[in-house]
């Protein structure tokens, strides 16, 4: 296995052979033998180990254990110490989701602290098709069945190709010690399960089933690869960009074969799970919306419009010593100017002396009015954004600038009518609104 395995990082990894690098090592049998390997190969590492203290006396001998593989193999060794259990509580997460979150921040940590440029695990060929079978069971799509990456950022996993009875060859050829989680015998979680029945069986009744499953799964991502390249092509006909987010044009979308595919394949990064709700929003009221814990896909129109959560703003109160305000999408300044100009939208003067500072800007409520500029009494915002066509997103985004309680700009659409200057007006004062 040493010389398949010297190989198989000159032709894939080479980039371990010009950097140290840190190695995760729980002490169970895969990671063991990875370790051995790099040293085998005078390949520059240093070994981490999470003591999750979940398992007692069991979990500290893991840590003492790996401790002495460290000073056997003359490489440097980083332990942490964690609560695994108070934190899945504080998390509200399971014990498994817990361990991984705890381990991967802290080894990233590791990483930036003593510039270690990637993270090497002993995930294999039977890990993969674990996590196959898994994510086959919960109904996952196409990339989902493409298994587990040999590199992803700075993640690298060297020993992807080889199966644990390759490994665990090599650990018995060369009398290598390992230490056994107790916790892997239990039939408790789904991956264990699959481990103990479900492959063995698989196996049984066809021998050479891990084989054949690693060129299925190759075939499954040249697959993903070659989708990838057509959602990008889509991409350019469909979906626009502007400082408020991606528009899909919905009537591309409907005219696009296998629509409800391209959607999730345009979506999927995005971390929506409501594939039926997202599909229905083609054909609902403007205004619905499908929404994660980070973006918003609402239906506007001939649109859906995918935004990001924007942090709550409270009211701004803009002093009369300020000149310009920054706001999220939006900078708005003002100055001194000798007579009233054409104006655009993103342009308003007003009598300076008709103000009173501080003023203030903040988001629209439902039942506020004002009176639009060149119109003839008062107005509701909800009846003005309707009558311009203003989207759900259009209403969240606009700001107004206020006069005590009177709203005196719709920034970016219209002034109020009572603050207009005057043939007696002496003072000019001129507010310009920049999107970004």
């Amino acid at each position: 296995m040493i010389k398949t395995f010297k190989l198989h990082i000159e032709s894939h990894f080479k980039k371990l052979l010009n950097a140290r690098f840190l190695l995760a090592v729980s002490g169970g049998l895969d990671s063991v033998v990875l370790a051995h390997l790099f040293s085998e190969c005078k390949i520059d590492f240093e070994i981490a180990h999470c003591n999750f203290n979940l398992r007692g006396k069991e979990s500290d001998a893991d840590a003492v254990f790996v401790e002495k593989l460290a000073e056997k193999l003359h490489v440097k060794f980083h332990l942490q110490n964690f609560d695994t259990e108070a934190y899945a509580q504080d998390q509200k997460v399971s014990i498994q989701m817990a361990a991984r979150e705890l381990r991967y921040h802290w080894f990233e940590e590791l990483c930036q602290l003593h510039h270690l440029p990637f993270l090497a695990t002993a995930h294999h060929a039977k890990d993969d098709l674990e996590t196959f079978l898994i994510n086959l069971s919960r109904g996952s799509g196409l990339n989902g069945l493409t298994g587990i990456t040999a590199e992803n950022d700075r993640l690298v996993r060297p020993l992807l190709p080889f199966s644990r009875e390759e490994i665990l060859t090599y650990a018995e050829a060369n009398t290598l010690a390992w230490r056994e989680d107790s916790s892997n015998a239990s039939d408790k979680y789904l991956r264990n399960h699959l481990r103990h029945h479900a492959i063995p069986a698989l196996e049984e009744a066809a021998p050479q089933f891990l084989t054949q499953f690693q060129k299925s799964q190759q075939h499954l991502k040249e697959t993903a690869l070659l989708l990838e390249d057509y959602t990008a092509l889509l991409f350019s006909q469909i979906v626009t960009q502007s400082f408020k987010g991606y528009q899909f044009n919905i009537q591309k979308l409907k005219e696009t074969p296998n629509t409800k595919a391209v959607l999730y394949q345009l979506l999927k990064d995005f971390e929506f799970t409501a594939w039926d709700d997202i599909y229905d929003l083609l054909d609902a009221q403007p205004g619905k919306y499908v929404a994660t814990t980070k973006h918003r896909l609402i239906k506007d129109r001939d649109f859906l419009l995918l935004t990001e959560h924007q942090a709550e703003t409270e009211e701004v109160l803009w002093y009369v010593d300020i000149e310009k305000i920054d706001l999220n999408g939006l900078t708005l300044m003002k100055e001194n100017v000798e007579q009233l100009t054409d104006l655009t939208k993103t342009e308003a003067i007003f009598d300076a002396e008709q103000l009173k500072f501080p003023l203030k800007l903040r988001k629209w409520e439902e039942g506020d009015w004002f009176y639009p500029f060149g119109l003839k009494g008062k107005k509701k915002l909800s009846k003005f954004f309707k009558d311009l066509k203003f989207s759900t997103l259009d209403k969240e985004s606009v700001w107004l600038l206020c006069n005590d309680q009177d709203i005196i700009w719709v920034v970016g659409a219209r002034t109020d009518d009572r603050y207009k200057v005057t043939p007696n007006t002496s003072q000019f004062l001129k507010f310009t609104a920049h999107y970004d």
